[in-house]
Order: structure tokens, then sequence, then C-alpha cells
């Protein structure tokens, strides 16, 4: 009985040791861009192996991708990766997956957000799955400084937000969300995302636009938004133009937008 005790005890600290030399994962494969943007933030002391768009123009931490290594999302590239751990919002088929996980490969799956809190929560999340929970506190922080500095005093009355290609945001989106964090009600009068015509804009312009994507002068540049009607709708109304590297992921950096607005970056 003795003996039998004592093996078990081995194995546990023989576990125990393995589970602690473990660690952190140190090589982290990415699989799309806002993916990207999670693991430089919260991973850079890793190995990362990034997608193919993290130093894209509208990928808010492209400046920390220069000189990382870009992998395709396919099988063979991952397996040439070898990675501990991949981090995806949309990137990868479930058949790529399905057969990461099948080798032991931790998946870390960042969720979407529609409000502040869901995005301080998948900081959180992905974070801890990386071994780096004070890393994603010191992000989280961060977004609540710029979120209580980006705070309203009071009432701003209402935008309407308004992408190149004629697109808005209405309740249920962290658009929402940014608008009413920078003292804004949401004069889309929609649920989710939807177009905007140009007869709308022309016969019943908001008082005020936040406008977005228009610094991709590449995308939808014959888009609703660039109409010449809406154009002269939008004159001396547009309070903020946001980059699209600010939109083009639920990160952290929706606060950023937030305070884009309340400082007001006019077209």
């Amino acid at each position: 009985m003795r003996s039998a005790l004592s093996a078990v005890a081995v194995l546990l600290a023989a576990s125990l040791a393995s589970s602690a030399a473990a660690g952190p994962p140190t090589r982290i494969l990415s699989l799309d861009q806002c993916a990207d943007q999670y693991v430089l933030a919260l991973a850079p002391d890793a190995e990362l192996f990034l997608s193919p768009r993290a130093d894209d123009p509208d990928a808010w931490m492209r400046h920390a991708a220069v000189g990382r290594p870009k992998v395709r999302p396919t099988l063979e590239a991952a397996l040439a990766v070898r990675p501990d751990a991949v981090v995806r919002t949309w990137g990868g088929d479930p058949r790529l997956l399905l057969a990461l996980e099948r080798r032991g490969v931790q998946i870390v799956q960042i969720g979407d957000a529609t409000e502040m809190s869901d995005v301080q929560a998948n900081t959180r999340q992905v974070a801890a799955a990386l071994g780096r929970p004070q890393a994603g506190e010191a992000v989280v922080r961060r977004m609540q400084r710029t979120l209580a500095a980006s705070a309203a005093r009071s009432d701003r009355g209402s935008a309407l937000y308004l992408t190149a290609g004629g697109f808005t945001a209405g309740t249920g989106t962290l658009l929402d969300a940014v608008l009413r964090a920078a003292g804004y009600a949401n004069a889309a009068g929609l649920a989710g995302f939807g177009p905007v015509s140009v007869e709308r804009l022309a016969l019943r312009p908001p008082s005020r636009f936040v406008l977005g994507f228009f610094d991709q002068l590449r995308a939808d540049w014959r888009g609703v938004g660039r109409h010449p009607v809406v154009q002269r709708a939008a004159r001396g109304r547009v309070v903020a133009d946001l980059p699209g590297a600010v939109l083009t992921c639920p990160a952290w950096f929706a606060a950023d937008a937030a305070r884009m607005i309340a400082n007001g970056t006019p077209q």
C-alpha cells in the first residue's frame, strides 16, 4: 500500500513539474488580422507568426508587426510553424482547427463584442489563455483611462456613423457603444448594420456625422459615402473621420475611437 501511495506521489509531482515547465506558450500563430492585434499587444515577447494582413494600413498594431513572420492560414503552414497556441477571430477553416486540436495545439477564440465590457472580457480571456494575465490587465486599464477621458460632461446630441461604402451601425454593435462612450446618441435608427441611401442623407441629413474608412482611398471609391450629394450634406457636420485601423477589429482601441470622436477629428 505504501509503495502504491509513493508511486502516485511521484506521478503527481512529475505532472506538476511538467505543467510548471511548460509555462505560457512561446510559439503563437495568429490566423487573422484581428487576432494579430491581440497577440502583438498581449504577447510581444513570444515567437509570433502573424497573418498576411498584419501590417496592412488598416491594422492598428501594424508598426509592431513589421519584421514578424507572416503565415497563410493553411494546415501545411501551421504544421511547419509548430505553434503552442493558435489565436483566431474569423481566420482558419474548421478542418484546420480540428487538425490542430487533434495534435494538441491550444485554440484561443476571440469572441464578438458589442459593448466595451465585452472587449475588456475578451482581452482578459485571451491574455489568460496565453499565460500573460498582467499584460491583459495593463491593456484593460489603458482602455478604461481612455474611456474616462472621453466621457462627455453633457449630452452632445445625435450623430450618424457612415462608411465610405454607405453603411451605418445601429444598436447592438460596438460602433453604437463607441458613439455612446463619446457622448452621442446613435442616429442610425436601426439594429445592427445597414445601408443608408443618398436620398435619405440629402433630404434628412443628421445633425452630425462620424465617418469611417474614408482613409482607404482604394475601397468603395464609388460608394454612397463618396457621392457628391452626400459630401455636400456632410459639409460642416463631420465631428470625426475615423481611420479604418481603429474600426476593423472589436478590440481595446474602440476606446481610442471614442476619444477621437469626443475630441473631434474633423474631415
